[in-house]
Parts: structure tokens; C-alpha cells; sequence
């Protein structure tokens, strides 16, 4: 019991005080272990090293397992531990139907995985004074704009890599997918509506590519030479580029590969270079082995403190909720600056990120920094849910001994989503009894749009032909003044069948149209000039 001084000091300060006194105070009834680590670090189960190498040893089972049930044709996997590379190893072949084997120094696209790797950059900077996590992009890039004058003049480095500058989500890919570059994107994004600053989260590779081109200006060089130097060469990742041209240089690499009739194929290539800095690196998982224990070590490698701990640090905390929790009884997740940030079953923070490219790539990796331990999956295929399962069956080995689910099962569905095509004609047959369409030479002409560029409708071979930004579509009558087409690209899949519908004008020629997928957030109408 307390005593009656204690109690009444108590019962005078609100709750929340009283915890924090608690907490002052140290740790009561712990073990004389857990008394020597602050509370908030302090995990109640403990996890044996046995029941890690158990889970390392169970990796070769797993991941042959795991690419049976998906016919994917290649991965590779690396296990960091205690400052150690202590597995390594590549599965299946670079290229569906050839022989060469993936091993663990064979170099895959690893998609949205470069978000971490920027972070790391980012920090390495803020830790040598060039710039802060609070730094304004404007400081630095004063010819970019957002929508909200004050919102642009606000939006820092920090905002950009935690996805809460209130861009709508996947902010400027589909520029991307119509050929524009780094620049020009960078440049519409004004164009876009904003959502609530710092109050909403939205996943944007081309916030974070805002945000690392900054910091490159600050430094006086391209971004992708800041990154060789800051990082890949400090910590020996020798083969780990931003540029798209060093991957297919490279003679161990895997290609990108498609399901087409129930069949993985090499068919799409994907240059990501005017996203590099959120999507475009490639590397290999002993490169991504070396780069995770820098991060579990604090920013130091092979004993040299390669980024101050401080820096580094807000890159892996969380700084924003990224999910927020879907019972009163259910854990949220976050995101730092460029790190997935969560909390596992057993109550440990892990870090994590995910990457996919639809065009034919999957990606994954998972720390638990209290145990110095992470995982690294990269694969050749499009997403099908093994990259996330492998991770996340490792995770459970460690923690609890066994796996708690089969996460291929529970990742697979989520995958086909992420992998739909695009338009509002997909699956459809043209009607029977089609309305009629206006003469061909009513639709043609250019037409404006401020955030998609300029289109033209051009008369080709008896039918039509629109392009756009650097795509070029053959338009099929599908009934009255809508036509269809196939776009193909990153975010539109194979499958994928949109629509163009034109509106006439009085004097018989069309004076606008609007194509169904461009146009979810209403800027998909374009004018006749």
C-alpha cells in the first residue's frame, strides 16, 4: 500500500502524471534484466537464439514452397543478424524459360524499397548540416508550387518522405506512365487538389522524389551522384544504382516478368529514372544485407558512423500514422520518413517497406532492431504476395516459433487488386447495336489539358489514333462519340480497356473529350484548341 503522504501527492495530479511518475520511478516487479531497459523498449516475452536460427534454417523450405504455389521464376533472399550477413542466397532463374540461376549478387529492380534507401541519403546530409528534416522544399527548389500558396511555402523534406504534404495518392504517376519526365511532374503537381497538410497521409512516390531533389540542389550535384557518394560507396554496395541504364548494363540481372495465361513472362521493361528517388534503384540482397545493418547499427558500418544516429533516426520512428487501427483492440501502423514502422504481435517495433512494380517486380523487407535482425526478399516477378509472406513467415519463426497464418494465402488477394487493370470498359464486349458515330473528321484535332499536356486525335489507316504525352493509342468505336482503347503502362495492366468520350460542338466537330481513367480526380477532360 501507499503511504498516506504518497497516496494524497497521487491523488492531487491527473492520471497521465501519475503514469509518468510511474515511469520516472523505473520499472516494478521486472526482472533485474529488464529493470536495466527503459520501459518503453522493454518487451516481456524474450526470444531465444535458437528460435532464430531455427527460422533462418527454415528459409530454403520456404521460399521452394512458396515458388511452387506461385510459379514465380525468380527470387533471392539475405538474413542480417548481429552485424553479420548469415544467409545469402538466390532461387529459380533471371528469365522464365533460360537457364541462368538468381544468386545473391544477382541485380533486381527493387521498386519502392529506394524510398528507405533516400531516407538514408536524406539523413547522411542532415547529419553533415546541409539540410534539415524541417528544411522547405521551396528552399531549395523555388520554382515548385502546390496548389496552396501557403502550403508551398510550408511543405518541408520531412512532409515529402512521410507522405502528409496532402498530394492525393500516387500524386503525378500517371504523367509517368505517358512518358513525361522528372521535371515536368514535379512541375504539375500544382495542379493537383490538396487534402488536409500534415493531417492525412497519401502514398507519393513523386512527393518523395520532390522532397530528395531538394536536398540534391542543396548539395550542388544530380541526386543519383549524391546517393553513390553518401551511401553506396560508403557502405560498399557496388551494385546498387539509381539509373536505370547501370541495371540493363548489368549481365546478373533479373528481368521484370508478367502472368499472361496463367504464365510468368518477360515482356514489359520498366525505366523508373524520373522517379529514382522513390522507386527507381536497383541492387541486389547482399547490397540491401549491408544497407540494413548500417540501419540496425545506428548509421554506423564496419565500425565508421557513416550517418549520425540522430539524423537517422527520425527516418525510422513513426512520424505519421499510416493505417489507422480498424478495432479499439488493433494496432495502427506508421511511417517515418521513407520506413515503415509497426508493432508486432509480441509488442517489438519492426521497420519494413514493401515494393511492386505491375510491370514485373516484388519486393520486401522487415527489422526487428531490438534484436538486430532483418530480412530481405527481392523477387522478378509482378506482385503475387511472396515477397510480403516470406517476410512475414520469418517474423513469426523468430517471434513465436511458428508461423501464425499462411500469409501467402492472406497477401495473394490484396496482390490481384494491386495488379487490376485500368478503365471502365474492362471485360466489356462492344454493344451489339452500337449508336452511331459522327464522321472521323468531327473528332480529329489537338486538344488541351493543363495537367496531361496536349492530345491529338489524328485520322490513321480508316480509324483513329489519339497521342498523348509520348503514348500512342488506337481508338475502336464502341457506341456513339465513346471509343475505346488499351492503354499500357505501370498503373494500367494488362487487361486494361478505357474510354474516350467525346462531346460535340454546334458546327458538327467534337469540342472536347474525357478519358475514364485520367479522370478520377476531374482532370481528365480535355479541350479543343
Amino acid at each position: 500500500m501507499l503511504s498516506l503522504p504518497i497516496a494524497r501527492m497521487f491523488a492531487a495530479r491527473p492520471l497521465v502524471r501519475i503514469l509518468a511518475l510511474a515511469l520516472a520511478a523505473g520499472p516494478v516487479n521486472m526482472t533485474a534484466a529488464a529493470a536495466e531497459t527503459s520501459p518503453p523498449q522493454f518487451v516481456a516475452t524474450q526470444i531465444p537464439p535458437e528460435r532464430i536460427d531455427a527460422a533462418i534454417a527454415s528459409l530454403d523450405s520456404v521460399a521452394a514452397d512458396l515458388m511452387k504455389r506461385s510459379g514465380i521464376p525468380g527470387m533471392a533472399i539475405a538474413v542480417v543478424r548481429g552485424g553479420k550477413t548469415v544467409y545469402a542466397k538466390g532461387f529459380g532463374v533471371r528469365k522464365a524459360g533460360e537457364a541462368a540461376p538468381v544468386d545473391a549478387d544477382t541485380v533486381f529492380q527493387i521498386a519502392s524499397l529506394s524510398k528507405s534507401l533516400s531516407a538514408s541519403v536524406v539523413a547522411q546530409q542532415v547529419g553533415a548540416g546541409v539540410v534539415g528534416w524541417d528544411t522547405p522544399i521551396v528552399r531549395h527548389l523555388p520554382w515548385f508550387r502546390l496548389a496552396d500558396p501557403w502550403v508551398t511555402s510550408h511543405v518541408t523534406i520531412a512532409d515529402m518522405f512521410s507522405h502528409r504534404s496532402g498530394l492525393p495518392d500516387h500524386a503525378g504517376d500517371d504523367l509517368e506512365d505517358l512518358g513525361y519526365g522528372r521535371r515536368t511532374i514535379l512541375e504539375r503537381l500544382r495542379l493537383l487538389p490538396l487534402d488536409s497538410f500534415r493531417n492525412t497521409y497519401a502514398y507519393t512516390n513523386y512527393g518523395i522524389t520532390a522532397g530528395a531533389e531538394a536536398v540534391a540542389a542543396a548539395a550542388g550535384k544530380s541526386w543519383e551522384s549524391l546517393a553513390e557518394e553518401v551511401l553506396y560507396k560508403p557502405l560498399g554496395m557496388t551494385s546498387t544504382s539509381e539509373r536505370y541504364a547501370d541495371y540493363a548494363r548489368r549481365p546478373n540481372r533479373a528481368l521484370l516478368h508478367v502472368q499472361v495465361d496463367g504464365r510468368f513472362q518477360a515482356k514489359f521493361t520498366r525505366d523508373a529514372d524520373a522517379q529514382s528517388p522513390a522507386g527507381g534503384v536497383s541492387s541486389t540482397v547482399n547490397d540491401l544485407a549491408r544497407w540494413m545493418d548500417f540501419v540496425l547499427q545506428d548509421g554506423t558500418f564496419e565500425g565508421r558512423q557513416v550517418v549520425p544516429a540522430a539524423a537517422l533516426l527520425p527516418a525510422a520512428r513513426a512520424e505519421m500514422i499510416s493505417s489507422p487501427s480498424a478495432a479499439m483492440d488493433a494496432r495502427p501502423s506508421f511511417y517515418g520518413y521513407g520506413i515503415g514502422v509497426s508493432i508486432t504481435s509480441s509488442g517489438r517495433v519492426a521497420l519494413d517497406h514493401s515494393g511492386a512494380f505491375s510491370l514485373g517486380a516484388s519486393t520486401n523487407y522487415r527489422m526487428l532492431p531490438s534484436q538486430g535482425l532483418g530480412i530481405v526478399i527481392l523477387t522478378n516477378a509482378a506482385p503475387t504476395g511472396v515477397a510480403e509472406a516470406i517476410g512475414a513467415d520469418f517474423m513469426d519463426r523468430v517471434e513465436t516459433g511458428q508461423p501464425t497464418r499462411d500469409w501467402y494465402a492472406a497477401y495473394a488477394p490484396i496482390m490481384t487488386q494491386l495488379n487490376a487493370p485500368a478503365g471502365s470498359l474492362v471485360g466489356k464486349s462492344p454493344p451489339a447495336a452500337p449508336q452511331p458515330a459522327a464522321r472521323l473528321g468531327a473528332y480529329a484535332g489537338t486538344y488541351g489539358n493543363a495537367y496531361f499536356g496536349p492530345a491529338t486525335i489524328s485520322r490513321i489507316d480508316g480509324g483513329l489514333e489519339l497521342k498523348l504525352g509520348r503514348s500512342r493509342y488506337r481508338l475502336s468505336h464502341w457506341t456513339g462519340d465513346t471509343f475505346a482503347f488499351h492503354p499500357s503502362a505501370e498503373n494500367e495492366t494488362l487487361g486494361s480497356q478505357a474510354a474516350i468520350s467525346f462531346k460535340m460542338g454546334g458546327k458538327g466537330h467534337a469540342r472536347d473529350f474525357t478519358i475514364d481513367y485520367l479522370n478520377e480526380l476531374g482532370l481528365g477532360r480535355f479541350v479543343r484548341q
